[in-house]
């Protein structure tokens, strides 16, 4: 309990950051309909925002062994907190998709901060305590960040001056804290190559969540406005989403521990093939809206863990740390493009094409899945699935397990 107590600066820090960044991505799609911005334009928000977000993961470290991580914290919030104020004093799509890119760079490294102090201060013993809590705060801030779409008004300089005052805010647990900061590890070398040679289908899985989640959680926000959902059921779609990917944890944690994982990898693509296509033809009939919702984020938020757990099983111990990078890597490079994608295909095909550009990808995952199972058996003993979020290079060092 003490350990855990230590570390309450953190999560309190990475809950504000939570806070203001995840509102803002559903905010600037309601603030750029009203604005008048393209689906297009609103759709290179969402990947400016992965931009940044890249490049933060990448140089987070190095800036950590520059200054420290204290130091390195307030430098990302206050690009973060700029992101924000600048939006109402330059109303302009690619003025903001600027400062979306300095929004998601400060969004990587604030993460990335955090997981590198935890990852340097945690015990093995108390690592499933701590890591527990770590995914409580990720899920609980991210939830409360989506429904704040509710009360806040698009393209309203108190809405985003309110997002600014939370990345400030985020400062003060570390700034105050009086815990020695650690000392900066080691970045971990990216191999991409010989991750997607290791393990094609745990690749290609980290690719499709990079395709299909961003797309979701970046331009899902122009589909509930299409079909006629308030800002306030805009919110409930798109928190009904996070409560099924926090729900699915423990059930498709289990299965994935007990059967093969390329069986459970397949089976959570097909069913989000299914959600998907529900989704295309509900109308706007709340209930079903958000009942859809829940049931994509039950079945599609779980596939990145699972492709890295399927990943790992591979991996000898000393590759784990830079397999995880590379995953990343390659979940970034899937997720820079697809909501600029997703958007282009809802502005020639309507609100409908985003759900069906992630079937595609899902049935794509499927089929190349089985394919996979034919080449090669599953391994007789695996690691443990772990719920991983959506952060840093630096987390697989948190969460790597030796195969007994």
């Amino acid at each position: 309990m003490r350990l855990l107590i230590s570390f309450a600066a953190l999560f309190l820090s990475i809950s504000l950051v939570q806070l203001g960044s995840g509102a803002l991505a559903p905010l600037d799609v309601l603030s750029g309909i009203q604005q008048g911005f393209s689906d297009i334009e609103i759709g290179l928000l969402g990947t400016a925002h992965f931009v940044g977000f890249f490049f933060g993961c990448w140089l987070a470290p190095r800036m950590m062994g520059s200054v420290g991580h204290i130091r390195a914290f307030a430098a990302f919030a206050a690009f973060g907190a700029i992101g924000a104020l600048a939006h109402p004093m330059l109303i302009s799509p690619l003025a903001w998709a600027c400062m979306r890119v300095m929004t998601g760079f400060a969004v990587a490294g604030a993460y990335t901060v955090t997981e590198a102090w935890l990852q340097a201060k945690i015990t093995n013993d108390m690592r499933g305590k701590v890591m527990g809590v770590y995914r409580l705060v990720d899920l609980g801030a991210s939830l409360i960040a989506q429904m704040m779409i509710a009360v806040l008004e698009p393209a309203s300089y108190i809405s985003y001056n309110l997002l600014a005052i939370l990345c400030c805010l985020c400062l003060v647990p570390l700034a105050l804290t009086s815990k020695a900061q650690p000392a900066t590890p080691k970045a971990p070398r990216l191999r991409p190559l010989r991750t997607i040679a290791l393990s094609p289908l745990g690749a290609a899985g980290v690719v499709v969540a990079g395709v299909t989640t961003p797309a979701f959680r970046m331009v899902g926000p122009i589909y509930g406005n299409s079909i006629g959902l308030g800002p306030g059921a805009v919110a409930w779609f798109l928190g009904a989403a996070v409560l099924g990917g926090a729900a699915a944890q423990i059930p498709v944690g289990m299965l994935a521990d007990r059967f093969d994982r390329r069986y459970v990898l397949i089976g959570l693509s097909a069913a989000a093939v299914a959600v998907s296509a529900f989704l295309a033809n509900a109308g706007s009939a709340p209930a079903s809206v958000l009942l859809g919702s829940f049931a994509f984020g039950f079945t599609a938020f779980c596939v990145y863990s699972i492709s890295a757990a399927h990943a790992n099983d591979f991996a000898e111990p000393e590759f784990m740390t830079e397999l995880n990078a590379s995953l990343m890597f390659l979940y970034g490079l899937g997720a820079i493009a697809s909501p600029l994608l997703a958007s282009v295909l809802m502005s020639a095909y309507g609100a409908p094409a985003l759900f069906a550009y992630i079937s595609l990808a899902h049935a794509a995952l499927i089929l190349f899945g089985l394919f996979r199972m034919t080449r090669r058996p599953t391994v007789p003993e695996r690691t443990t699935y772990r719920y991983t979020p959506r952060t840093s290079f630096l987390l697989s060092r948190l969460l790597r397990r030796r195969r007994s």
